[in-house]
């Protein structure tokens, strides 16, 4: 208790599981605290569909190409931003080279030693990440892969985008049952059984003594919870059934295809569990930070329900045709739900997303040419009020000196108060930003 009102960080405990709660007026002090600014990067591989990936003017005249048509409903609270790229990828070959130093703008190593730099966003977990319960969530949902490349860069640089030190890249979290769990403390022997049911008399107590307003948001995220983890209900048991056939065969649980390995077999629930785990840590601040590879480099994901028979690496060698172009838009929606699920939890006069910046880009800009002399960048949301949207930022004439990747990370950082005099190749802000 704080001045007759309980802390902003309150939490719902039951047998096994803890629950953070999400903004809620009553909770606050004589001095409401400020929400929280968030941070999650989100990435799909092998480039977009040159031609069709464009936007132009500001504001309400803000106008937006085939690709990124989906963002029309939030273009208010977004930002495409052409010409930036990382100096350091290019020229180094295909693939791998083009994506391991994507976060961190430091210049990568061939053969059997990993080497690379600390990312953006583990730069803003080791910052702001000891202010919550989880420094960062790292989804995937695509396994990594083993080997090298034909350039002699290790593939670990082609399935991993956020990196927690120069050789070390952060283990991806594949099963969504897992991430779920690591969100509620979830564990033991009550694994199994709904967290809501552990929590309800805790969350029957809060809802006597909070507001009227609050009572509605707690019961909206409450609701939202459950709806999760029905989801979630499923993947469990088919994770545990995967992995009673994978010891039975004595093979390892990732040397099966999906969904022998008790992955969703369609990406589509697979992405969009991973983005309802992220709209949910960030609802209930138990992580400020979290990246989610949405499709690796060298992805060899299938889009049946797209009407599309090549794999996604596969049908990236002709961007220009129509069925790269779906499978480029199918992941501009998968931008448009989190941002969605995070702009409906409302903070204040605000929402989660107002307080937030997601970050998405690809590797490269033509899969076709394998051309990373720049590469697509979007942003959504505003932090607070710090970083302006509604906009079509265009700097690739701007001299190669001012169109740096690692400038646009400075830029974002500052805004959350990570204040840095170099990261990666840049020293100065992106102009504009």
């Amino acid at each position: 208790m704080r001045n007759g009102k309980m802390r902003r960080r309150a939490f719902l405990h039951g047998a096994g599981v803890t629950m953070g709660l999400p903004w809620l007026e009553s909770l606050q002090g004589a001095v409401a605290e400020a929400p929280p600014q968030r941070f999650a990067v989100l990435f799909m591989g092998t480039g977009i569909s040159p031609g069709r990936w464009w936007a132009k003017g500001a504001g309400a005249a803000l106008e937006l190409g085939e690709s990124l048509a989906p963002l029309e409903p939030i273009k208010s609270k977004i930002n495409v931003i052409d010409g930036l790229f990382n100096k350091e990828a290019t020229g180094q070959g295909i693939h791998p080279a083009m994506t391991g130093n994507l976060l961190s703008g430091v210049p990568i190593r061939k053969g059997s030693i990993i080497h690379g730099g600390i990312t953006i966003d583990q730069m803003l977990a080791n910052r702001i990440g000891q202010e919550t319960q989880q420094p960062s969530m790292v989804l995937a949902c695509e396994r990594a892969m083993t080997g090298f490349h034909e350039t002699n860069f290790s593939n670990a640089y082609s399935s991993h985008i956020s990196w927690q030190s120069a050789d070390s890249p952060v283990p991806n979290e594949m099963y969504p049952s897992l991430a779920f769990d690591s969100l509620f403390e979830n564990g033991g022997q009550l694994r199994n059984t709904s967290v809501l049911d552990r929590v309800k008399e805790h969350a029957a107590s809060l809802r006597g003594r909070v507001s009227a307003t609050d009572r509605i948001k707690l019961d909206e995220y409450l609701a939202s919870v459950r709806e999760v983890e029905r989801g979630m209900e499923r993947m469990r048991t088919e994770k545990a059934r995967a992995e009673a056939r994978a010891d039975k065969a004595g093979r390892p649980l990732t040397a099966l295809p999906r969904p022998a390995d008790g992955l969703p077999e369609d990406i589509r629930d697979h992405i969009r569990l991973m983005c309802d785990i992220i709209a949910l840590g960030f609802q209930m601040d138990k992580t400020r930070v979290a990246s989610l590879l949405l499709a690796r480099d060298l992805s060899a994901l299938y889009y049946p329900f797209l009407g599309v028979g090549k794999q996604h690496h596969g049908a990236s060698h002709y961007d220009t045709e129509a069925d790269y172009q779906k499978i480029v838009r199918f992941h501009v929606e998968q931008v448009l739900y989190l941002a969605q699920r995070l702009d409906a939890m409302r903070e204040g006069e605000r929402s989660v997303l107002d307080n937030s910046c997601l970050l998405f880009l690809s590797n490269m800009w033509s899969g076709t040419k394998h051309d990373n002399k720049k590469v697509p960048v979007i942003t959504v949301g505003g932090l607070g009020g710090k970083l302006a949207t509604g906009r079509a930022l265009n700097y690739f004439a701007a001299g190669d000196d001012n169109r740096k990747l690692c400038s646009l990370y400075l830029g974002i950082m500052d805004r959350m108060g990570v204040v840095l005099p170099q990261f990666g190749d840049a020293r100065t802000r992106l102009a504009g930003l």
